[in-house]
């Protein structure tokens, strides 16, 4: 087993960075993330791996309403359906995806490899199993950023594999072999706790989620060890001490769910995505957060100079119904959602 002090072991063990304390965001009572938006040219080859390795339910379908395709300012032409899907114990972490038709599309993130920016790079979940996650995953025509590693960090014996889906759909899966994970259930694949975005500049990302969104931020962190240890992001082995993964964690408010998390792979330059970020490009689109307070909270980040890229109010979303909300866009071009239940 490595012994690493790594970003991968820093997203399950908060308590060795310094903390800080959300500011708007809290004041205006972001919740974390409820779910994840994915666009999917189609359903089965995608939530077969939930299904059927991670015992996740389906909770609503259907077809898209007109209110929401204007919402994402898509064509009179584009029509959609939606499946969303959430794990067995829970009802957040969960993801909606989302088939578009009669509407251009192109992926978000083709053939990219993790050093490259722009675009969602992953969602991440806990498992009570990852090697046996792994086998199920590739017998389901999944594939893998490397098999899985385990390493150590905080006093915590862990196990990760990021899997690799259709579209450049990534699953970060992080088991804690010990000591036990009691915050939520886990089963094969837990509810969705974070979201990771490959940045090309970390301090402005992190602005941008603390100083402009308010967010409170769980850790910094880049340091590498010094010897070469194999990576769960693909990075060649004699490469890893000089590669830095230079990683920022953020969340509206403190607790083990709906995370951001923000890193910069220093050292290796690769491509950027950040313009195809958008519906109904294929890919990850975004992560929706519930908010008590939205008008105030939107009112808030005007006057931090966010500009608001996409609002509705009263849209109908199936399984949510009629709902008020606005996204964001940070430096990377990845979109960030929030809402409120409307009337």
């Amino acid at each position: 087993m490595q012994t690493l002090a790594t970003a991968a072991g820093l997203v399950l063990g908060g308590s060795a960075a310094a903390q800080d304390t959300p500011a708007i965001a809290a004041e205006h009572g972001v919740e974390p993330w409820s779910e994840a938006v994915l666009s999917v040219a189609a359903f089965e080859p995608v939530t077969a791996l939930f299904r059927h390795a991670g015992g996740w339910r389906l909770v609503a379908s259907g077809a898209v309403s007109r209110g929401e395709l204007a919402y994402w300012t898509l064509p009179a032409s584009a029509e959609a359906t939606f499946e969303k899907w959430c794990a067995a114990a829970a009802d957040t972490g969960c993801i909606r995806f989302v088939r578009f038709t009669g509407v251009a599309q192109q992926p978000i993130r083709p053939a990219a490899r993790a050093w490259d920016t722009g675009g969602i790079y992953s969602l991440m979940a806990r498992s009570d199993d990852v090697s046996a996650l792994y086998d199920q995953a590739q017998a389901l025509g999944w594939w893998a950023e490397s098999p899985p590693i385990r390493f150590a960090f905080g006093g915590s014996d862990l196990r990760n594999v990021v899997l690799q889906g259709p579209h450049g759909i990534n699953i970060a899966v992080y088991e804690r072999v010990s000591p036990a994970f009691t915050a939520f259930p886990l089963g094969r694949i837990s509810q969705s706790f974070n979201s990771m975005r490959m940045v090309k500049d970390r301090p402005a990302a992190r602005d941008f989620y603390y100083g402009r969104l308010g967010f409170g931020v769980l850790f910094d962190f880049d340091r590498e060890p010094a010897e070469p240890a194999f990576s769960n992001f693909g990075i060649p082995y004699n490469l890893t001490p000089q590669a830095t993964r230079a990683a920022t964690a953020l969340y509206p408010r403190a607790g083990e769910t709906g995370r951001v998390e923000l890193m910069q792979i220093e050292g290796l330059t690769g491509r950027d995505h950040s313009a195809r970020a958008v519906p109904p490009n294929l890919g990850i689109l975004s992560v929706r957060y519930p908010v008590r307070d939205l008008a105030a909270y939107r009112a808030a980040l005007r006057k931090n100079g966010v500009a608001i890229v996409y609002a509705g109010e009263n849209v109908m979303i199936g399984g949510m119904g009629p709902t008020n909300l606005f996204s964001v866009r940070d430096p990377d071009g990845n979109l960030t959602e929030f809402y409120q239940h409307g009337d």
